[in-house]
């Protein structure tokens, strides 16, 4: 029974999900005949809310990329490359295999989201080089699946937008977080970490279950061969000399962790996330030994960014639908919002919450556009029913990490590695959609009683 839901699953992907650049086009026409109605706006406006929120996205536009590529240049370090190599040869078997991926590649991402995504789709292309009888989808699927912590994770914008001081979070609340919220109310909450354990536990469970005992499709490895790293040599002028230093890169790096510790250790400072894309470039620079061996990693992992740099201003526009406030005074985002808020008791706010972060991540597939959108509605409602600004974030960070399962956007780096489309992966994502979201519904509720 449980295999004949997977294929079918399966099938119905493969018949109706289109390539992620035409998703978003879609989304983009869907969001705007669905605003016109509802918010009593015209064409004309609704084209100009989308022409004006196209560029609104380019500094977070420019933060994820790099958190991605620094991450993905941090996992192609030797000995990360190494580490990895090793652990491939631990699982025996296919489910052993699929059950290992999808415990690193959640671990991974819960500590850096761009790190552990491209982690996770390496040390999957790792045992596929080296075991066989694996599920090749269902292994890039395991691989991906340990995306849906990274928001509640140490590098979840949500929680690290809140920890960081200054009128910007003023602003953007509306007033009502005068105070940065620490992480130790979000990310590191025991809660939080319970309900973390729990969703890991689950996808390595289900997706072990999902290997097919027939019709596995594997993938020859000959095909997922890498080109052989670069070898260091000895420089013979200057410049070369000075590209092939240890000692300058150990010099660069050591200054960027200096400044870290000094800001976080010494200075109050809190684990934002462009202290996350420092400490990942840092630590980068380290591993990679010379600063020459860097800047050729880094220009390999650019090439997985293209699409969220293709993308990111056409969901940008989608946002700039959904909060464009045309002449009748109402915006998409607001109804929506003020739907959930109208039904919502303190214990079944933060549930709500997190169902309206997930649909709205479906056109939004970004934590600073559900920033922008929820968050001077969301706080204000949640503390006019006592609930703690923490979980309300929490909330809407879970919701925008959970329907990335079966939102492509994000998958685009990994599968630019796989070398697979997204049709081959979401059908396995979606029965990961179902069993996380009953957790993670339940554990809301828990936390708010």
């Amino acid at each position: 029974m449980f295999e004949k839901i997977i294929n079918g699953s399966v099938r119905m992907v493969q018949r109706w999900l289109p390539e992620p650049f035409i998703f978003a086009i879609v989304l983009t026409l869907v969001a705007a005949i669905v605003a016109m109605p509802i918010c009593r706006q015209t064409p004309l406006e609704v084209l100009e809310h989308w022409g004006g929120g196209v560029w609104n996205l380019l500094t977070f536009a420019m933060q994820m990329a790099l958190v991605l590529v620094c991450g993905a240049t941090l996992a192609a370090a030797p000995v990360i490359k190494k580490g990895i190599s090793i652990l491939a040869r631990i699982p025996k078997t296919p489910p052993a295999a699929i059950a290992l991926v999808t415990a690193v590649s959640a671990l991974a991402c819960w500590l850096n989201w761009g790190f552990g995504l491209i982690v996770g789709v390496i040390f999957a292309k790792e045992i596929a080089r080296t075991l066989s009888g694996v599920d090749y989808r269902l292994l890039i699927a395991s691989a991906y699946s340990g995306f849906v912590v990274w928001h509640a994770g140490l590098s979840g914008s949500i929680p690290l937008t809140m920890a960081t001081p200054g009128e910007a979070l003023r602003t953007a609340t509306n007033g009502i977080l005068n105070d940065p919220v620490p992480v130790s109310q979000t990310i590191l909450d025991p809660h939080n970490l319970v309900m973390v354990a729990l969703v890991t536990m689950a996808i390595v469970a289900v997706n072990t279950l999902m290997h097919p005992k027939h019709g596995v499709v594997s993938v020859d490895p000959t095909l997922l061969a890498e080109a052989e790293t670069e070898k260091r040599v000895k420089g013979t002028t200057p410049a070369e000399r000075l590209e092939n230093s240890r000692v300058l890169g150990w010099i660069i790096a050591l200054v960027g962790l200096g400044y870290l510790v000094m800001k976080l250790g010494f200075k109050g400072g809190t684990l934002d996330l462009n202290n996350v894309i420092m400490l990942f470039l840092f630590l980068g620079v380290i591993l990679h030994g010379t600063p020459l061996a860097y800047v050729r990693a880094f220009g390999k992992a650019v090439g997985g960014a293209s699409g969220i740099l293709l993308q990111f201003p056409f969901y940008a526009g989608i946002m700039g639908i959904i909060t464009g406030v045309g002449a009748s005074g109402i915006c998409l985002g607001t109804v929506l919002a003020n739907g959930c808020i109208a039904i919502s008791t303190p214990v079944t706010y933060p549930l709500l919450t997190f169902l309206c972060a997930a649909i709205l991540n479906m056109f939004v597939p970004s934590g600073g556009g559900h920033w922008a959108i929820q968050a001077p509605i969301m706080f204000a409602a949640g503390a006019d029913l006592g609930v703690d600004h923490g979980l309300t974030g929490i909330a809407i960070a879970w919701g925008d990490a959970w329907t990335n399962l079966i939102q492509p956007f994000w998958a685009l780096p990994a599968l630019a590695i796989a070398k697979l489309n997204a049709k081959d992966i979401m059908g396995f994502c979606l029965i990961d959609l179902f069993v996380t979201g009953v957790i993670i519904c339940g554990g809301l509720l828990i936390w708010a009683m």
